[in-house]
């Protein structure tokens, strides 16, 4: 087979991995970019579809679990987003109460309620927020 072939055939996998996400498709890429390299060299089919074999069996066994774990660090229990907020430390900038208040979380300001409405809390006192609903942080003594 020409190395033309198996380089096209190597840019197609590549690409098509782009759309799945699965890690299997970009190493049967470097499988086939392997045997390209080999057939431009000059050498039989035959041995050209081993090395696709066995650079595609080796990528799959040995470099696909590890780049899955680096890409997947923390799993899906990861919070994002709002989410991560949930817990953090706060400190309180204006009083809080059931009606308003100010806290600074990691930085930023938000405003702020107090998540029981019988508790206030005065500036310079730390907090931890317990649950974020849209752009309030609803906090908590902490």
């Amino acid at each position: 087979m020409a190395w033309w072939l198996w380089l096209t055939l190597g840019v197609v996998l590549a690409v098509a991995e782009v759309f799945t996400g699965t890690f299997v498709l970009v190493m049967l890429a470097a499988g086939a970019l392997a045997a390209a390299l080999v057939a431009a060299l000059g050498v039989p089919v035959g041995i050209q579809a081993l090395v696709f074999a066995a650079v595609s069996a080796a990528a799959l066994w040995l470099a696909r679990p590890a780049l899955r774990r680096h890409l997947h660090q923390g799993g899906s229990d990861t919070p994002i987003g709002m989410a991560q907020l949930e817990g953090a430390s706060a400190l309180v900038l204006e009083d809080v109460d059931a009606e308003h208040g100010l806290v600074k979380i990691e930085g930023e300001i938000w405003t702020a309620r107090a998540y029981d409405a019988t508790q206030l809390f005065t500036a310079g006192e730390r907090v931890r927020v317990i649950e974020v609903k849209g752009a309030t942080a609803l906090v908590w003594r902490g």
